[in-house]
């Protein structure tokens, strides 16, 4: 489990190596789900995800390679693109600038 403080994220990176462009669909959509919280979304591949990342959300079997690329952020592991209920419970404490286990 790890605590998110959703008042204090700033930039989220949605990190993938698959290539097939699910990835990127879900970086468009968090971007506009969080255009009005002024958070920046970005897409990375795993080997290149920026120090400056406050949270990282990534498929289940990346999660352990993007914790070794960014040991000090907190890594997000998700199962499904799309209605993830993880990324929901995120979306939802950065919104609210609550705070979540996840």
């Amino acid at each position: 489990m790890v605590t998110i403080d959703g008042s204090s994220i700033k930039k989220l990176i949605v990190a993938c190596d698959a290539g097939m462009g699910s990835s990127v669909m879900l970086a468009s959509t968090l971007k506009k789900q969080l255009a009005k919280s002024g958070i920046t979304v970005e897409h990375s591949p795993v080997a290149s995800i920026p120090g400056d990342a406050d949270v990282v959300v990534t498929q289940t079997g990346l999660a352990d390679r993007a914790r070794g690329v960014v040991p000090h952020v907190p890594v997000i592991p998700f199962q499904l693109f799309l209605g993830d209920p993880k990324i929901a419970k995120l979306v939802k404490a950065i919104q609210n600038g609550e705070t979540v286990e996840l």
